[in-house]
């Protein structure tokens, strides 16, 4: 089966009523985790943005805290994973002011963490990459968010 486009979806959507959208809404979180975290995400977190940033932050310091510290392998998998899931939350919210709290965030707990980050090329490769990406967001904000943003970066 071939997916159509998303503007052919939308076409569609306008001609359903308002029970066939929910039913549609329904199905869809049944399929995918993603896609009921993304439901969830716009029915009762959206509103609140800085509580949910606030939730994101204790989930990315419990995942550190989970982190098995035995070998650099067992380091870097985990790290990447916990990245990976950071930006599947920032992806839900779309805003770059969320963005650049939890990749700041991330960054922060990296520098941390203990053993040193700096000891591993591919995590000093992947600390190098999300502040780049997060210096090129932050020059999209308004000038006072780049100020406050800048000087938190500076630390990094």
């Amino acid at each position: 089966m071939q997916a159509t486009s998303i503007v052919n979806i939308k076409k569609e959507l306008k001609h359903k009523s308002p029970e066939e959208l929910i039913e549609f809404c329904l199905r869809l979180s049944k399929f995918k985790k993603e896609n009921k975290e993304l439901i969830t995400y716009l029915l009762f977190e959206s509103d609140d943005e800085s509580g949910y940033i606030e939730s994101i932050k204790q989930h990315i310091d419990s995942q550190f805290e989970t982190i098995n510290t035995k070998s650099y392998f067992f380091i870097r998998k985990s790290v990447r994973k916990i990245l990976t899931q950071t930006k599947k939350y920032i992806r839900y919210s779309q805003n770059k002011e969320t963005e650049v709290e939890l990749l700041l965030h991330f960054l922060q707990t990296l520098q941390d963490f203990k053993p040193s980050y700096k000891k591993s090329a591919q995590l000093q490769n992947l600390y190098n990459r999300q502040l780049a990406l997060i210096k090129k967001v932050v020059s999209g904000l308004h000038e006072d968010l780049q100020y406050d943003y800048n000087l938190l970066l500076e630390n990094l």
